[in-house]
């Protein structure tokens, strides 16, 4: 038995389409954009000793790290998830 959805059983699926792969797109440049600049903020008070803005700036990298994984994932999850359900 080979199912697999319909993506072309509703009007408009193209252009949900497009949408959730520029939203994708600017998810992840931001969270690139967010991790560049949480990581320059976490060298420079740790370099002067300012651990409190340190800590901030380590926990922005991993948020915009995890973000972006999730993020990226996300495609790879449903691809998997498709296969997953044409076995069965």
């Amino acid at each position: 038995m080979n199912v697999f959805p319909d993506f072309n059983g509703l009007s408009g699926v193209s252009d949900l389409q497009q949408v959730v792969g520029a939203l994708l797109t600017i998810v992840l440049i931001a969270s690139v954009a967010v991790m560049v600049i949480s990581g320059v903020i976490w060298a420079l008070a740790s370099s002067s000793g300012n651990y409190q803005v340190a800590s901030r700036g380590r926990i922005g990298v991993l948020v915009a790290l995890g973000t972006a994984v999730l993020a990226g994932g996300g495609v790879a999850l449903m691809n998997w998830l498709i296969s997953v359900g044409e076995q069965i």
